[in-house]
């Protein structure tokens, strides 16, 4: 439906309304953006509204630009990405049943803390390839407007796992404490890993990058 069609659509004056309703709208949107720019653009999926003819445009940032995406089509980087992440899930589910075994049974603890030692080793490593992944791709080693909110939750799961290292190295709390928290960190790293594989959905249905236009 247009907009001309949408303001006349009662007969009975309300295309003036409609006009004032739009134009506060509008401004009331442009007073948001220059108080409160938003940093993850493609995340939100942030927008500028302007007329265009009888309709209203929307312009979106892409995930990727055709640049960024060229550069992650090409970067060795994106490979091994993509090798670090099934296996460190597949740590991830195998120290799971281990750590479960032990609060369940109370044996096995010397195995679910190895296992949890494994998964945080591979944890650092994906999150220090991920960071140079980022930089040659959006110019940036971490918070890029793409994976902002990613980036974030990421540091959660860091921190969580990096403070159950810390436990067990200095001998914080006894070993069932130490692996409940190691699995509050893996709650984390459940989240983040849905946020990743959202995004990466995204990426595929959006192809190659372009600017959309919608028209009222």
């Amino acid at each position: 439906m247009s907009s001309s069609a949408i303001h006349h659509s009662d007969g009975h004056g309300s295309a003036s309304h409609g006009g004032v309703r739009g134009l506060l709208s509008r401004r009331f949107s442009g007073l948001i953006d220059r108080v409160a720019p938003c940093p993850w653009t493609a995340h939100t999926g942030q927008h500028s509204v302007s007329d265009v003819g009888a309709g209203i445009s929307m312009v979106t940032r892409p995930l990727y630009t055709p640049e960024e995406r060229v550069r992650r089509d090409n970067t060795v980087w994106t490979l091994v990405q993509g090798i670090l992440a099934p296996v460190q899930f597949l740590a991830f589910g195998i120290s799971v049943v281990l750590v479960l075994r032990y609060l369940g049974t109370g044996e096995g603890a010397f195995a679910a803390t190895v296992s949890v030692l494994i998964k945080t080793a591979l944890l650092y490593t994906i999150m220090v390839t991920g960071a140079i992944w980022e930089k040659v791709v959006f110019g940036r080693y971490l918070f890029a407007p793409s994976f902002f909110w990613e980036d974030v939750f990421s540091m959660l799961v860091l921190a969580l796992h990096t403070a159950y290292l810390g436990a067990v190295l200095l001998h914080v709390g006894t070993p069932r404490e130490q692996l409940i928290l190691a699995l509050a960190a893996y709650a984390t790293y459940v989240i983040n890993a849905a946020q990743f594989i959202w995004k990466l959905r995204m990426a595929r249905l959006e192809g190659p990058a372009k600017s959309t236009m919608v028209t009222a």
